[in-house]
């Protein structure tokens, strides 16, 4: 028996009756993030914000797919009040937020990839805080209705696997990508991610319409 709150989502799946326009103001300010990293040829940060980005679609995917096989509820849903829902736990707004949020958490990145802060690589310990924090805005939003959970396993009693899945993945390949020694290779592993983003979309979506 499928869930309250996924019944909702899947009610105003991309309805674009909901449409508001301040997405068209959100959009120009991800266009607008984006544009000043390349003007100022900042490739780090410009890849490490588009593999944050592929990181979570590939996540809303799978999520998905888990509530077209159970039928019973995604991992998290988003039925909240959005101007469009793109997949059952991801809202226009959650998407343009995800692609700002790797460029705007890479500038907190030391310079030195090095170095190491209380004895733990830098890296490292920015993705576990990131995360944690990560955890923490998820767990409000649980508690406003904006993002739902039915799982025992997945919610603010059990947060390691948001943890764990939910976000460490993202920081630790941003980081890593941002830290690539050639902008060749940022390319080719962004583009991956996002060829599997696209293809996963297009398969499961356009095709077969299981999300």
């Amino acid at each position: 028996m499928t869930t309250a709150a996924a019944l909702e989502a899947s009610k105003i799946l991309r309805d674009g009756n909901l449409f508001q326009w301040y997405v068209i103001t959100l959009f120009a300010l991800v266009v607008y993030v984006y544009a000043v990293e390349i003007e100022r040829k900042n490739w780090n940060l410009l890849f490490a914000g588009l593999a944050f980005w592929g990181m979570d679609w590939f996540n809303e995917i799978w999520n998905g797919l888990i509530f077209h096989f159970n039928a019973y509820a995604p991992v998290w849903g988003a039925p909240g009040k959005t101007a469009y829902l793109i997949l059952i736990g991801l809202n226009i707004e959650i998407c343009f937020m995800f692609a700002v949020a790797g460029i705007s958490f890479g500038k907190l990145l030391p310079a030195d990839k090095k170095l190491r802060i209380m004895g733990i690589p830098n890296r490292l310990l920015l993705a576990v805080i990131n995360s944690v924090f990560c955890v923490f805005v998820e767990v409000l939003l649980n508690r406003v209705g904006a993002l739902t959970w039915d799982y025992a396993w997945w919610g603010a009693k059990a947060p390691w696997l948001i943890f764990l899945i939910g976000y460490l993945p993202f920081f630790l390949v941003s980081f890593w990508v941002h830290d690539m020694d050639s902008v060749r290779k940022k390319v080719l592993t962004v583009g991956t991610i996002l060829g599997v983003d696209l293809a996963a979309l297009l398969i499961f979506g356009a095709f077969l319409q299981w999300i």
